[in-house]
């Protein structure tokens, strides 16, 4: 038997775990279930019909929000000349090529949340492989990560560029936003992403693509989404 805390014990006593909430009725409840002394990010859970052993059937896009989901992204770009300058005014916080290189290699930054990349410096990134790889930070063109454009690239992950892909449970997990969003603001970043996931699902699904979704805070329970928002997408 699971054991909760005496918050998270009063939270689902409060809360109809059996009930499906529109989406605004469930941002207005997460936003009165927040006890905590921070402003926490708000979660969306996609289970999806798939089988995620096949690998054609497996999701992996990036969706840039309309509103960002509030979260603080540091960038290392790999790239020279006038893309590095570029980069630079975009706001990306590392640049370089084999000097970047190194010091990913020595551990000399600590954080990092993307790398992107220019064609021409991936014979530089490919040898980081081993490192970026297991860290999901390796550069890939259907991530939009490997570019031409690198101004346009560092400012549309500045301003709410997210990636997306199921896990081995077929389920998509998202930060969508902070508790102190906009309600507003909080519903058309969901609806944006759903539609965008929409847009991938494969040919070869039979019956719902989208079976559940659900709503929660750092801190807090998850809520059930009824999926009727989806029917126009």
């Amino acid at each position: 038997m699971v054991k909760y805390t005496k918050r998270m014990s009063r939270l689902y006593k409060q809360n109809n775990q059996n009930r499906q909430y529109l989406i605004t009725e469930a941002i207005t409840l997460l936003k009165n279930n927040s006890t905590v002394n921070f402003i926490e990010s708000i979660e969306i859970i996609i289970m999806l019909g798939i089988d995620p052993k096949k690998t054609e059937q497996n999701i992996r896009s990036h969706v840039v929000l309309p509103h960002g989901n509030g979260k603080i992204i540091t960038l290392a770009v790999f790239a020279a000349g006038e893309d590095a300058i570029q980069a630079k005014k975009a706001g990306a916080e590392f640049i370089g090529m084999d000097d970047l290189a190194n010091k990913i290699i020595n551990n000399e930054i600590k954080k990092i949340n993307i790398v992107i990349a220019t064609p021409e410096s991936m014979t530089i990134v490919s040898k980081l492989g081993p490192i970026l790889g297991p860290k999901g930070l390796m550069p890939n063109p259907k991530l939009g990560t490997i570019t031409n454009n690198v101004y346009n690239t560092v400012k549309q992950i500045k301003n709410g560029y997210i990636n997306f892909r199921n896990d081995k449970n077929g389920i998509i997990h998202v930060n969508i936003g902070k508790l102190n969003f906009n309600n507003n603001d909080i519903k058309e970043n969901i609806l944006f992403l759903i539609k965008q996931i929409n847009k991938n699902k494969p040919s070869n699904i039979k019956g719902n693509f989208i079976k559940k979704i659900y709503l929660s805070t750092t801190m807090g329970i998850a809520v059930d989404i009824t999926i009727d928002c989806i029917n126009n997408f």
